[in-house]
Parts: structure tokens; sequence; C-alpha cells
């Protein structure tokens, strides 16, 4: 308990009780008991607690739209990943045929010219076929029918969005030399994003691992895992390019990003990133939630007050890792508010200078087999 009086704790916080009126208050009362130990996995999950009635389920384009005089705008289609094109959102869809800006007139027949909001027209449409009036600029209307999803996936979408605009900003000026991956967390989904984007980048002179937000998991070992492997031979054949064994090794230079937001599996990662010096770290300090849990505390009512139990140490000297203090960073940069709302990312930025810098003052060497000898008779 680090040290805290615990029956100490529960005296000074019963009397709250007695104004306790529902479950999400007692929750907020135990929150702050657990605040008394300071390990910032110790959350809590409410339980059986009074909920509103339903009044619909909002639902979404997959698109970033503006009120004009005679509908929206279509002002971005959200972008995904061109592998996965079942990911695509409702207007990214090839059978619709809408392009950027196009208005939107109708939806389901109703003038949006008419209604408080489109997006009062798109509740409980999730998942369900919808009819939209849509024309370009000058243009003729036409009908097109469109699917939108919840509004869970189009925030998804968005984050996709965000995660092809760095992947295109780093190709663009590294000119192809450099790739570039997200870990948005440290779960089963992250290690398919993993394999896809890592090993389409693994012949790159350079590679940047992005985890700024990354909000943890249990992966971090088999991703550093990846990233230790050492090429010592190569195979050739006739017309084909060498290959090193070990097999799908990426041999270029490396920098991770990270930030205040970089939390839990993904602090644990960076964190050994920095202890195997595998690559210098970018960005700003993470949170430093290091104390891991197993989520095995349930309560009678279905919530919980989750139990920070399995603390991390590194072997050199036995001091705690992570837990409170976080992974700082070896070139600490900021993106601040306007710069980031304007577009910019100075943490992306600096990431792709360093590694320019080092592939100019270290090429990656290219190998190539020396002549076969001939045989001696």
């Amino acid at each position: 308990m680090r040290g805290i009086d615990w029956n100490a704790v529960k005296a000074r916080y019963a009397p709250l009780v007695d104004r306790v009126t529902d479950r999400a208050e007692l929750d907020d009362v135990l929150g702050m008991m657990i605040g008394e130990v300071g390990a910032l996995h110790s959350q809590v999950r409410p339980g059986d607690i009074r909920r509103p009635p339903f009044e619909g389920a909002p639902a979404g384009l997959g698109a970033v739209l503006t009120r004009v005089a005679d509908g929206y705008r279509v002002d971005r289609i959200y972008r995904s990943e061109p592998e996965l094109p079942e990911e695509r959102g409702p207007l990214a869809a090839p059978d619709v045929n809408v392009k950027e800006g196009d208005i939107i007139a109708s939806v389901n027949g109703h003038a949006l010219t008419e209604v408080r909001d489109i997006a009062d027209e798109l509740l409980n449409q999730a998942g369900r076929q919808t009819l939209l009036t849509v024309k370009h600029p000058g243009g003729t209307p036409r009908k097109v029918i469109v699917t939108p999803v919840p509004m869970v996936r189009q925030s998804s979408l968005r984050y996709a969005d965000w995660e092809q605009s760095r992947a295109a900003a780093v190709d663009e000026a590294s000119g192809g030399k450099i790739g570039y991956l997200h870990l948005r967390a440290m779960g089963p989904t992250d290690i398919d994003s993993f394999a896809r984007n890592f090993y389409a980048n693994i012949n790159k002179d350079g590679l940047i691992i992005d985890v700024r937000r990354n909000n943890g998991g249990n992966i971090d070992s088999w991703i550093v895992e990846k990233l230790l492997r050492k090429a010592w031979m190569f195979w050739t054949a006739n017309g084909s390019p060498p290959r090193p064994n070990m097999q799908n090794t990426f041999r270029g230079h490396l920098v991770v990003l990270i930030d205040q937001m970089t939390y839990s599996d993904g602090e644990t990662f960076s964190a050994g990133i920095k202890a195997l010096k595998l690559a210098p770290l970018v960005g700003k300090r993470t949170a430093g939630a290091g104390v891991w849990l197993s989520d095995g505390n349930g309560l009678a009512d279905n919530g919980m007050a989750r139990v920070a139990q399995n603390a991390q140490f590194a072997t050199e000297d036995g001091k705690w890792l992570v837990e409170g203090v976080g992974v700082t960073p070896d070139v600490e940069v900021d993106n601040l508010p306007n710069e980031t709302f304007n577009g910019r990312d100075r943490q992306l930025e600096t990431a792709i200078q360093m590694l320019q810098k080092k592939l100019k003052e270290e090429p990656v060497a290219h190998y190539k087999a020396s002549d076969i000898p001939a045989i001696k008779r």
C-alpha cells in the first residue's frame, strides 16, 4: 500500500457514504480513496448505475461536413488503410462516388435546409441503408445509398485518417526511403496492424514507430523481439534480391515517437526501446502507468475498483520502472495546440529530420554477394 494507513483512509472517507445517493456517487468516493495510493492503473468502473431512457444512437458518414446554404458540404472523406477495403467509411465506398466538395442536400428525403442539424437525420441510421441527395457544386442532384456507421466507428475512421496522413507525410518528405507505422494500443488487433505495416516497410532505410496516445495492452515483448532480430547472412538466387537470415529483419535506422498520452504497455515498449538502445525516443515524457493489473477483482454489482498489482523493475539496479514517472524521451519535442490544430506535427518532423541526418552519416548497406569462386582442378 506504499506506506498508506488504509484503515485511516477508510475512516477519513466513510462519512461521505452517508451523503451518497446512487452508485455513481459511490464510485466518486471509491475513486478518491484509490487516489490515495497513487497508482495510475487503479481506476473505478461503474456497476449498477442509473441510466437515462434511450433517446437514439447517433451515426456518422465518415467525413468532415460543413453546413452551407443548400445543405452540408463534404470537406474531407476519411482515408483508411488501402489494404483493408472493408474498413472504408460510408462515403468512401466504391459505389457511392461522393467527392470532397460535393453537397449533401437531403437525407431520406428530408431537405437539410429545413432541419436543425444533419445529426438529427442520421439518428438511429447506423447499419441501415440511407438515401442521400448529393450534387456537385452547380451540378445536377443525384441519389446515392450509403450505410452510416456508429459514432465509435466514426471516431475510428477519423483516427485512421490521421494515421494515413502521417504515413503520407513521411513518405513524401523522405522520397519513400522512410516508413511509418502507428500503434493505437497493444492488443490483439494491434498485432495485426503492426504485422501489416512493419513487414510492408521492412526494406526501408528508416522507420518511425509511433506510440503516441497508445493506450496499452501487453504485446510489448513480441514487438521488441521483432526489432531485436539481426541479419547474419543472406540467401540469394538468380534474378532475386538477397534475403536476410534472420528472415524479415529490419536493418535500417529507427526512431520511436512518444507523448504524455502514451500509457501502460505503450510505456513498457518505450522503456524497452530505451533500455536496449534500439532507437532514440522523440516527443514528451509518457503518462507513468507502470504497475499492471489483471481485472480479476469484480464487485457484486459488476462494477470494479481496479487493483494495480504487477510492477516492473530494471535489471541493472532493481529500481522501479515507469510508475509515477513515465519514460523520458531522448529528444524532447512538444506539439503546441495551435500548431496541431493547423495541421503541423513538430514531433513527426523532428523524427524525419533525425533519420535523414542518420542516413547521410550512416547509410544502410545494401549487401551484394561476391563472385562465385571458380573450381580449382
